[in-house]
């Protein structure tokens, strides 16, 4: 029982600042998916094809996921300050358990994460997107479960790095090719089939994929199985690396 209160004190710890300003906090991340959808989602309204159809039910999954991928890949900036004013070992050094300590962390992110995404797909649903809502259920449970993945991996991270400038170069590494290959912006169907090879082997293009089956209604598809299995091994990955980590910083 120790470890679940002193997840949710954590949890409370890091809510606090969101809540307090929520605009900040919550609003931030979501701009540039939000520019996206704005700015590049009426292109696709004619372009042939499914996207072109109703391109917000082509586009929308895959900008939640862009979401999920910029609001907790980046959570580990958050840290950065903690770490470098001696915060975070002076917190590693109470009796709080040190799982706790990342975990509390990681979910206050999911829960953004759920928010912001909940609050673009009811801003959206006016201008005709139409979801099955037991597959949004089950899309934004999958958004959940890649995003606690990636939120622990960040933290892991930042705590590897431990500098900013570092911590920057290395996601802007790593996330601009994530996003480019996952076919959020246009169906990696249309590339070259070298790019189409290379889109298979991103992690994040399945989870997107299962998206827009789930916000479709169709269970049945197999990249649900596939972008499921992704992400619950995207988590349970990184879970495994953190609570490793948490615990050898505590000896």
């Amino acid at each position: 029982m120790s470890f679940l209160r002193d997840t949710w004190i954590v949890y409370l710890r890091q809510l606090r600042p969101t809540l307090h300003a929520p605009v900040f906090g919550l609003g931030f991340s979501m701009l540039q998916p939000v520019l996206y959808l704005v700015l590049f989602a009426p292109l696709l309204s004619g372009m042939p094809g499914a996207m072109g159809d109703n391109s917000l039910q082509w586009f929308v999954p895959g900008v939640l996921a862009m979401l999920g991928l910029f609001g907790t890949a980046f959570a580990g900036f958050g840290l950065l300050p903690e770490i470098r004013s001696g915060a975070h070992e002076r917190m590693l050094a109470t009796p709080a358990s040190r799982v706790a300590l990342l975990l509390g962390r990681v979910l206050r992110d999911v829960s953004v994460l759920l928010v912001q995404s909940v609050v673009i797909l009811l801003a959206v649903l006016p201008f005709g997107l139409e979801v099955s809502l037991p597959g949004a259920a089950a899309g934004l449970v999958l958004l959940m479960v890649l995003g606690t993945g990636l939120g622990t991996l960040s933290y892991l991270l930042a705590m590897t790095l431990r500098e900013e400038s570092m911590f920057a170069a290395a996601l802007q590494t790593m996330i601009m090719p994530l996003i480019l290959l996952s076919g959020v912006m246009l169906p990696m169907d249309l590339a070259p089939a070298w790019l189409y090879a290379l889109s298979r082997a991103n992690p994040v293009s399945h989870v997107v994929d299962a998206e827009r089956a789930l916000f479709a209604g169709d269970f049945a598809d197999v990249s649900v199985l596939a972008g499921t299995g992704v992400a619950v091994a995207i988590a349970a990955v990184a879970l495994a690396a953190g609570t490793r980590m948490m615990r050898r910083l505590a000896v």
